[in-house]
């Protein structure tokens, strides 16, 4: 029996490694994205003061441990055996599920999963006990501590309004102070800034946050604890630690030209990383070290049965080895700086804050809309109260300077004054949480922080603040979606493993690994089109050829994806096969997406690419009869959809016989056409438009036949209409089609002309 418990707690380590690497790919965006947004320093020096914070704050988080041990749940009331069965329930769920929010880019709260992971299991535990025991549903208040988790609860909830408040607060004032145009106040104010902001972050990252550390007990010479003697020289440090920074930022300033922001931003992305190992390491490994220390405490009982091994030693107190510590902060950094996952997430976040405009990854939403629409009118009321000149002076103080082209990578999302204001108020929040023994959510905290610096900075504008806002709704449903499926999730296992017995326990890991690998694969591959589509993107560092030659891929694959769409539909409807044309819908979307985001994106940089104005012209042309060959087949596969989708008559056998000849010649017409884009062959377009125009004619003659088994009585008026739409969307497309190609043909034709008199 102890081999068998031994290996519990062997898997539960190996669970708390995969936990620690998906984890961090989670919440790396809580101490990156600011740096990263910012531009402040390159990737690496960057990574390495992130590093450096994660392996300093897995020192501190020795206090947190107890949320695992007794945070949630009352231990006594649990014997070896329930305990082992609520244990690795969270371990397995949290695997799955931030490994599931980290491969569609979405932040969520590792704290979030871990308390409501902990409640889920702990309440099916108790509940499936209650029963066995004979006892009453109300009994539960005696296994579960729920003024604690309910303290924990309110706790996360409160820090979403007071982050976003307080960050709002604070960037508004600063950049009141500062302006965008910020570079001559900082001659006068900023080494009293950077020396404020870095004072603070000491404050309560160093001094709050010493008494939960490993080494808060270290006796001095004198004889007082460390921790202690921080307490009582607390204005001392404070002055010392103001006064030097100050002159160490303007020093600095004087011999190197150190640019101040970037100190205050570096500084605070350790800092920040700091605190959330402080914080948040024990949601990665405080239920394994819970699990192994009750592991040797019921070795330590001389073998009583683990049915009946009360586990009350996990209410006093305990402490992690350092080297525990020590080593999962280094999986950390390993997993920071290697993660593809974590980079994904951090564009989440970035994306949402940034101040430029371009392509919102988030659609509105009928919330955002009223939003904006009742910001305006009380803005608009409210203005009419301030005097106008502090209104103007108000303005001025609020207009955003350009930071760069759109398009361009090396161009930050947004200054390094909100950069700053972002990593020192959330550290703050955080360190404060942490020094009360709170298990903030680091990714509430960070993200409200940044979308409410976002708002005071104007980023929401009336161009994108529908979308951003939808997106930090987005975000936040997913927060609520994270606590109830970590609940239920963690629920039915424990309760599962409670019931079946120990060999689902490994059915379940099993289940664990099989979802890790399986969204690893599902991300890697999302990825890979991510890139390929980027790479068919036009750059303002593209030269003429490469500009025709993507035009040329784009215009070919729009072709190719026209015909593919439009025969898969076509028979998947004679075929009666819902797969089929939803196959056709989807690749109609992608379609539309693609043509969309180059779009976006080109109208940034199309005026820098060449400076002929016909050469955009063109260009934006095919991008734009993309988008329209798409709608078109939109507008063919949904009805068709429809009808099959609600099991309506097919169309008669002469219909069928119809639409097969029709598909097959629109085949015949896809395949010249992509012919004469491939080989730049526009002499024989005037060919291309005869098959059109064949078509065209035969699509007329196939109207006839319908009005003739109309008037026959052959068709109902459902079929009739299904049919005309298909052969009207069918002419549509084949005259957005051809258009395409002479909207390509004039692109290139111009462009080479450029190159001839270049």
């Amino acid at each position: 029996m102890e081999n068998f418990y031994l290996v519990l707690v062997v898997i539960l380590f190996v669970l708390a490694i995969s936990d620690l690497i998906v984890g961090v790919s989670n919440d790396a965006v809580n101490f990156l994205n600011s740096a990263i947004g910012s531009k402040a320093a390159s990737r690496w020096v960057i990574f390495l003061m992130a590093s450096l914070g994660v392996l300093i704050g897995a020192t501190f988080s020795n206090g947190m441990m107890e949320v695992a041990r007794k945070g949630i749940f009352h231990p006594d009331m649990f014997f070896f055996s329930e305990i082992m069965i609520i244990f690795l329930a969270v371990m397995i769920t949290d695997v799955i599920l931030l490994d599931m929010f980290n491969t569609f880019g979405m932040p969520t709260s590792t704290t979030v999963s871990i308390v409501f992971e902990l409640l889920g299991s702990a309440v099916a535990v108790s509940i499936v006990k209650i029963k066995g025991i004979g006892g009453s549903i109300l009994d539960l208040s005696e296994y579960i501590n729920s003024d604690k988790a309910l303290a924990i609860i309110t706790g996360i909830l409160l820090s979403v309004l007071i982050a976003f408040t307080i960050g709002a607060i604070v960037q508004y004032i600063t950049r009141f102070i500062f302006s965008f145009r910020y570079h001559k106040p900082l001659r006068y104010f900023g080494s009293a800034f950077g020396g404020i902001a870095i004072t603070a972050i000491t404050y309560f990252m160093l001094i709050k946050g010493i008494k939960g550390s490993s080494f808060a007990g270290y006796q001095l010479p004198s004889g007082e604890i460390l921790s202690e003697w921080v307490v009582h020289h607390t204005g001392k440090l404070l002055l010392f630690s103001f006064i030097g920074w100050t002159v160490l930022i303007q020093v600095l300033r004087w011999l190197f030209n150190m640019n101040i922001l970037k100190v205050i931003v570096l500084v605070g992305t350790f800092a920040l990383a700091m605190a959330f190992a402080g914080n948040d390491l024990v949601n990665f490994i405080g239920v394994p070290v819970a699990g192994f220390k009750s592991f040797q405490a019921w070795v330590a009982s001389g073998g009583l049965s683990p049915e009946t091994f009360s586990m009350e030693m996990l209410a006093g107190k305990s402490s992690t080895p350092v080297f525990m510590l020590l080593l999962s902060g280094l999986i950390m950094v390993i997993t920071l700086i290697m993660s593809k996952k974590a980079q994904s997430v951090t564009e989440t976040e970035v994306n949402l804050g940034r101040q430029s405009e371009g392509f919102e990854r988030f659609g509105s939403s009928l919330v955002a809309r009223l939003m904006v629409r009742s910001s305006m009118n009380f803005n608009k009321s409210f203005s009419r109260l301030i005097p106008p000149l502090l209104a103007k002076k108000i303005e001025t103080r609020f207009t955003p300077v350009p930071l760069g082209p759109a398009d361009d990578p090396a161009t930050p999302a947004f200054d390094k004054i909100r950069a700053s204001v972002n990593l020192v108020v959330a550290s703050i929040l955080i360190a404060i949480g942490t020094s009360l023994k709170l298990p903030l959510s680091t990714t509430y905290v960070t993200f409200m922080v940044a979308m409410g610096t976002s708002l005071s900075d104007r980023a929401w504008d009336r161009e994108s603040a529908v979308y951003r806002i939808s997106g930090v709704f987005a975000v936040i449903g997913g927060w609520f979606l994270t606590a109830f499926i970590a609940f239920t999730v963690s629920g039915l296992i424990a309760a599962l493993i409670s019931v079946s017995g120990h060999f689902i326990i490994f059915v379940f890991v099993g289940i664990a690994i099989f979802m890790v690998i399986r969204t690893h694969i599902f991300f890697k591959k999302r990825r890979a089109k991510r890139a390929l589509e980027d790479e068919d993107i036009l750059s303002e560092k593209d030269g003429s050829e490469k500009v025709m030659e993507k035009s040329r891929k784009n215009t070919a694959n729009t072709i190719l994806s026209a015909n593919k769409i439009y025969s898969v539909c076509i028979e998947g409807f004679m075929k009666e096969k819902r797969s089929r044309i939803k196959e056709a819908l989807k690749l109609k979307d992608e379609l539309n997406h693609k043509s969309k985001k180059q779009k976006n994106k080109i109208l940034n940089t199309l005026s820098k690419i060449e400076d002929n104005v016909d050469s955009g012209h063109f260009y934006v042309q095919v991008v734009d009869y993309q988008r329209e060959v798409a709608h078109s087949l939109n507008f063919l596969a949904e009805p068709l959809f429809e009808h099959v989708n609600n099991h309506h008559k097919p169309f008669i056998k002469a219909q069928v016989k119809e639409l097969k000849e029709l598909s097959n010649q629109i085949d015949e017409f896809y395949k010249f056409a992509l012919t004469l884009i491939e080989k730049d062959n526009f002499d024989r377009i005037e060919e291309l438009i005869h098959k059109r125009d064949l078509l065209v004619d035969f699509l007329a003659e196939l109207e006839k036949t319908q009005i003739k088994r109309i008037k026959a009585h052959e068709v109902n008026t459902r079929n009739s209409t299904l049919f005309f739409n298909t052969l009207t969307e069918t002419k549509n497309m084949l005259l957005l089609s051809v258009n395409l190609v002479k909207a390509h043909r004039d692109f290139v034709t111009v462009t080479l002309k450029e190159i001839v008199t270049k």
